[in-house]
């Protein structure tokens, strides 16, 4: 799971609640003080939250974009029901054009740009092909593909995913984070320690989801369709796209992310140094990654 570096707000930052034709997400939302040069949508990965992007909020907010990083359904402070369907890749994706519309009303910056980390990149394509096959004009400045594959996830994170799938009908979620607090594994992205507060909210935030939003997430990741020829269409048709990594990634295989930047016709930059959350882990190049492409 993403790891935040810390979780203070910067002064320019508010925590808020946007209202939306689909109902209320939480969120945090950082004001440029001076001219909005455009705005942005974040929208996080399997077991995030809006927080795995605090870091990028100042950064960018001091380059003038006014951003609104979201709970998705399902996830931390934004809940929702026991219904698998509200948590379909489809039904996610509906949020987000529903997010996309609520922050474009009465905004002056013009089109959003849209950025999906890991499962939440399944989500923003989902949203960026349903609003392509309903014939509209995309109405997102750029497209933004984090730490986010073609398809299904690695092999051996999808048979991980697939244990904790299997878990969740029998076990509580407090019985299973002690679980996933012994088998922790070494190396790569997962020998990192968080401090104390960090540690205390990746907990609860772990207990704050939805159980069956985590089956039905989980599930798409372990088998979801590689859907990159459709989305390169919509992209030629005169959507700018990224794709951004880490130099490794356990969830999606580098080259594949590579691979797939080539198919879309898109930018490509991969962060030095970074795993599977570059926002969090190396926050100030990825914020200069993301400039220079919305500039």
């Amino acid at each position: 799971m993403s790891m935040p570096p810390f979780l203070a707000l910067p002064p320019c930052a508010r925590a808020l609640r946007v209202v939306t034709a689909r109902g209320e997400f939480a969120a945090l939302r950082a004001e440029p003080a001076g001219t909005v040069r455009g705005s942005a949508l974040l929208v996080p990965g399997f077991t995030g939250s809006k927080e795995d992007f605090i870091a990028l909020l100042e950064p960018l907010a001091a380059a003038g974009y006014r951003v609104t990083a979201v709970d998705q359904r399902g996830q931390y402070e934004t809940g929702g029901p026991q219904d698998p369907a509200a948590y379909t890749v489809a039904a996610l994706g509906a949020d987000v054009r529903a997010l996309g519309a609520a922050l474009r009303a009465g905004d002056a910056a013009g089109p959003p740009h849209l950025l999906g980390h890991s499962f939440g990149g399944h989500v923003v394509r989902e949203a960026v092909l349903a609003e392509a096959a309903d014939g509209a004009a995309p109405p997102w400045a750029s497209l933004t593909l984090m730490s986010t594959g073609p398809g299904a996830i690695d092999p051996a994170e999808a048979e991980r995913t697939r244990l904790l799938i299997g878990a969740l009908p029998t076990m509580g979620l407090e019985e299973i984070w002690q679980v996933m607090q012994e088998m922790e594994e070494g190396g790569g992205d997962r020998a990192r320690r968080p401090s104390p507060e960090v540690a205390g909210f990746l907990h609860r935030r772990w207990l704050a989801n939805v159980p069956q939003a985590l089956i039905t997430t989980g599930g798409h990741l372990v088998a979801a369709p590689d859907r990159a020829d459709e989305l390169a269409a919509v992209v030629a048709g005169g959507l700018p796209a990224l794709v951004v990594s880490g130099v490794r990634d356990y969830a999606w295989p580098v080259p594949e992310q590579t691979a797939m930047a080539r198919r879309l016709g898109a930018r490509r930059v991969v962060v030095a140094d970074a795993g599977h959350s570059p926002n969090a882990e190396r926050p100030a190049a990825t914020a200069e990654a993301l400039l220079d492409f919305w500039g």
